[in-house]
């Protein structure tokens, strides 16, 4: 694998999702070991970004979530210094880690996502939840791996699950639950992996169901029928599109009690843990861990963002 140069393995970071990122990025670099590329591991909390240019890394593999990392600060220093990354440019890192703007593109696009309310400490939250309807989730705007993040059921606790999301932005967002099955699209290149379903018997797919818990569900085939799978695959592209996202990624749904998708986010730098649903839909197509690492250091590129052919 000398094509593809000295690559730095970049995880660990600073962000709330720390621990996630630290099982990512080592699992990560053993596949790149094991298929024989000349990897390094980089931890952006414990040197600087003098280091990594010091390093000369000929591309680097992104396994950081959330702030720094996922948020298009750090793909903008790689930018400057034209060093190619795995995933999604500044533009689109940024607007994926915002779930508020990523609705706000998304409505301006026509691209279906549940009703909402951004909240604040003197929100009228009796208000919110009629106008709303319970239950609700309420989540910080800017975190990922569910953390903050609540399923509320009565309008009285409305205030707490914001005090809670609050501490980790302060952007915080109430989202309409959409009545129906958890589906997760992987997306490589220019293509969808299979849906993956997911089931818990936890209140909602949170952090423990995610990275913990042995008792959640991953259902691969999904169960739907070829035809409404591949529309949705086809859904799940174009929004990951209209945020002008590239390379990979992974795009959270519910479906409605009439099977028609609803689009709660996209995660730019997925997990890559052995949790993680990436791996999981890229196994059912018949791409292994070690080479799905590959195939997405392949696609690390340097400058602009996601086309917009197939926005439309």
């Amino acid at each position: 694998m000398r094509r593809l140069g000295r690559v730095g393995v970049l995880f660990g970071g600073r962000s709330a999702e720390r621990e996630v990122s630290l099982k990512s990025g080592s699992m990560v670099l053993a596949a790149l070991q094991r298929k024989g590329v000349d990897a390094h591991a980089f931890d952006p909390r414990d040197h600087g970004l003098d280091a990594l240019f010091r390093a000369r890394f000929d591309r680097v593999f992104i396994a950081l979530h959330g702030r720094h990392g996922e948020d298009g600060t750090l793909q903008g220093a790689l930018e400057l210094a034209g060093i190619p990354y795995t995933g999604s440019g500044v533009l689109a890192s940024a607007l994926a880690m915002d779930k508020w703007r990523t609705k706000l593109v998304w409505q301006a696009a026509g691209v279906p996502t549940p009703r909402y309310e951004l909240l604040a400490a003197g929100s009228d939250f009796p208000a919110v939840a009629q106008r709303l309807g319970l239950p609700l989730m309420v989540k910080p705007a800017n975190e990922g791996s569910s953390i903050g993040m609540s399923k509320v059921r009565r309008a009285e606790d409305l205030d707490e699950a914001y005090a809670l999301a609050a501490n980790y932005d302060r952007l915080v967002i109430a989202d309409q639950i959409i009545d129906g099955p958890e589906l997760t699209a992987g997306v490589l290149g220019r293509d969808a992996l299979p849906l993956i379903r997911l089931e818990t018997p936890r209140d909602f797919y949170d952090y423990e169901a995610k990275y913990v818990a042995d008792d959640t569900r991953y259902i691969c085939p999904c169960g739907l029928p070829a035809p409404e799978e591949r529309a949705i695959q086809a859904a799940a592209v174009r929004a990951f599109d209209v945020l002008g996202c590239r390379g990979w990624g992974r795009v959270d749904l519910m479906l409605d009690r009439a099977g028609s998708p609803y689009f709660l986010e996209v995660n730019t730098s997925p997990g890559m843990t052995d949790h993680s649903l990436v791996p999981m839909a890229a196994r059912a197509a018949g791409l292994s861990f070690d080479d799905l690492c590959v195939r997405i250091l392949e696609l690390a590129t340097v400058g602009g963002e996601g086309d917009a052919r197939h926005v439309g």
